[in-house]
């Protein structure tokens, strides 16, 4: 036994090592970083001194209109992006998984490329399908009369939508097509000597017995989408479009460190922004967790039914 405990001890080490260094160190520093502030001594002339401000810097980041709108088009984002991920998603999984689909290595390794693109490079793409002057597809849009203007303030939630489902469909799909791949065959086709078609076997076997992949990627999803950055960045540098430099929260930090040199502001909205995440996945988690066990007390109680039904059967014979 005590080797088995030296032995995990070892091997689990580095990993300890680098968690520390690489998640709990900055997220320490960024919390002490969050209760200064840096202000000027005399009339602005004299040098800086840091001063320990506790709370203001929080107060400050939730008393700001800007950043408590930047959760607001967050809250739109999701509401948007992760129910069509997870449905657009899925349902090329279960496409791939079908028997009628064919050439599925090409599929699966066509949709996944566009996560490959680095976001950079896939917004500043992206830029350039939307700009007027210079995209073909606006072009055409345009002479089939229909007209959509992605870099206003009603277009520009959607046009960050996009890019992010072009990005991430290709990778869920990969995950949950393997979770599908896992299925024991026999479950499906007892299903289909059953008489079960192709949908009810979708809808009523697989994606039922997929729950927990589904779960694990709307987590994620969320987490992620609460990072968004990269791509209202790119739309808000030199397109004319409605985003903001405090967009979103990160955009509030990043301006506020970077723009503003206030460091510790920066540092309580994303330690404001953790919390929000940690919570969410709380949430999410137990929310899951309680499923689960409902599922399994149902299987639990539909199991002992039968036996239940079975030994009367028996006993009347």
């Amino acid at each position: 036994m005590k080797a088995r405990t030296r032995a995990a001890a070892i091997l689990l080490t580095p990993f300890f090592l680098l968690f520390t260094a690489v998640m709990v160190l900055p997220i320490g520093y960024a919390v002490w970083l969050s209760l200064f502030t840096e202000k000027q001594s005399g009339l602005g002339f004299g040098g800086t001194e840091t001063v320990f401000t506790g709370l203001d810097n929080y107060t400050a980041a939730l008393g700001d209109r800007a950043f408590r709108e930047g959760f607001g088009i967050l809250l739109g984002y999701c509401l948007l992006y992760i129910p069509l991920l997870l449905a657009g998603a899925l349902g090329l999984a279960l496409l791939l998984d079908s028997a009628l689909a064919r050439a599925r290595r090409f599929f699966q390794l066509a949709l996944f490329l566009p996560h490959a693109v680095p976001g950079i490079i896939a917004a500043l793409i992206w830029v350039y399908l939307y700009t007027p002057q210079l995209s073909p597809v606006v072009q055409a849009m345009e002479a089939g009369g229909v007209g959509f203007d992605f870099f206003s303030p009603e277009g520009t939630l959607p046009s960050v939508v996009n890019i992010a489902l072009w990005e991430w469909l290709g990778y869920n799909m990969v995950i949950f097509y393997a979770a599908l791949q896992a299925i024991d065959r026999s479950v499906l086709e007892a299903a289909t000597v059953d008489g079960a078609g192709a949908w009810r076997i979708a809808f009523a076997v697989k994606i039922p017995l997929v729950k927990a992949s589904l779960a694990m990627v709307g987590l994620f999803t969320i987490i992620g989408s609460l990072q968004l950055f990269t791509e209202p960045l790119i739309l808000n540098k030199g397109t004319g479009s409605a985003v903001t430099s405090t967009w979103t929260p990160n955009m509030y930090a990043y301006t506020a460190a970077f723009d503003r040199n206030d460091y510790g502001l920066a540092a309580a909205a994303s330690v404001l922004l953790a919390l929000t995440a940690a919570l969410l996945s709380f949430a999410v988690t137990r929310l899951t967790g309680r499923r689960k066990a409902g599922t399994a007390r149902e299987a639990s109680t539909a199991r002992a039914a039968r036996g239940a039904g079975t030994a009367r059967k028996e006993r009347t014979a």
